[in-house]
């Protein structure tokens, strides 16, 4: 019987203090309120500690890659994360093509280098069209318009999913009248499977990074509170 209780003594201890230790521990954290309004007082100091916020401001666009392409698991993922994105009336407009066939992206960037030659041969970084990436993610939206902000906003969450995962990317909008104009380039669309009724509307170059570029100067004035 002594023992049973001196069981239930220590038992009703520990309980004790247990519990005084989680007040105390609630007691010294920052309401989430707080947190919030302090975090919104001052743009140029954001909760770095978040993980979202230091994707958001730890990203760059990358123009120079290692020769290694990325693995079909991460660009899964990164895949997922892009069609979660936020979408008109949950429509999903885009169609998406991730490209890993090495011959494919030889070939069309041959043809690049014939129309461009020119211009390449004062590039001396030059490997291929596609800011030298190892793989592209290729992102397409009707043809006759609508799904282009959509397609931005799965663009951002692809970007975002991959720095997160150690890779780098850029978006690329300029060698877009190459693919839809020269005749020569046709095949490569035609081997992405795109709907007849869809456009190429950007690519994304992805791959792993081969550089570290600092943050280019943002312009905060172009951002107002009005109360």
């Amino acid at each position: 019987m002594k023992k049973l209780f001196l069981t239930c003594c220590m038992t009703a201890f520990c309980a004790f203090t247990a519990m005084a230790q989680t007040i105390n521990d609630a007691a010294s954290v920052e309401p989430a309120d707080t947190a919030a309004v302090e975090t919104t007082d001052s743009i140029e100091e954001p909760a770095l500690d978040n993980a979202v916020i230091q994707a958001i401001m730890g990203r760059r666009s990358i123009r120079k890659y290692l020769d290694k392409p990325v693995e079909r698991e991460k660009l899964a993922v990164i895949a997922e994360c892009g069609i979660n994105a936020p979408n008109g009336s949950n429509r999903q407009p885009w169609e998406i093509r991730i490209v890993e066939n090495q011959e494919l992206l030889a070939e069309i960037n041959e043809v690049y280098k014939e129309v461009n030659a020119a211009q390449l041969r004062r590039d001396k970084t030059f490997k291929n069209m596609f800011r030298n990436a190892p793989n592209v993610i290729v992102v397409c939206t009707p043809e006759k318009g609508g799904g282009e902000v959509d397609a931005g906003m799965l663009a951002e969450n692809m970007m975002l999913a991959a720095h997160s995962l150690g890779l780098g990317t850029c978006c690329l909008g300029g060698i877009v009248r190459f693919l839809r104009s020269n005749e020569d380039a046709a095949f490569f669309t035609e081997e992405l499977g795109i709907p007849a009724d869809y456009k190429i509307n950007f690519l994304i170059a992805i791959g792993y990074p081969d550089e570290s570029p600092e943050a280019k100067p943002r312009n905060y004035d172009k951002v107002k509170f009005i109360d």
